[in-house]
């Protein structure tokens, strides 16, 4: 999935995004433990999907404290 798609998002979509990745990767590694071996690559994507929503999340909170320290 394309970042700029997930950066319409709001920070509870992209929790509950993170939270519905997670799960599917989870299941996607025992699939491949119990040996289906055409998961590998959806693994890989999960992996960087995931990666992507936790960076905007924390540059979310970066900006966020950056706002409120201006304010102060």
């Amino acid at each position: 999935m394309k970042a700029e798609k997930m950066r319409e998002w709001t920070t509870d979509e992209m929790r509950a995004k993170e939270r519905e990745f997670s799960d599917q990767l989870f299941r996607l590694k025992f699939q491949r433990a119990s040996g289906q071996s055409d998961v590998l690559q959806k693994i890989r994507v999960l992996r960087r999907d995931i990666a992507r929503v936790k960076t905007l999340l924390r540059q979310n909170e970066m900006q966020a404290a950056e706002g409120a320290e201006k304010k102060s």
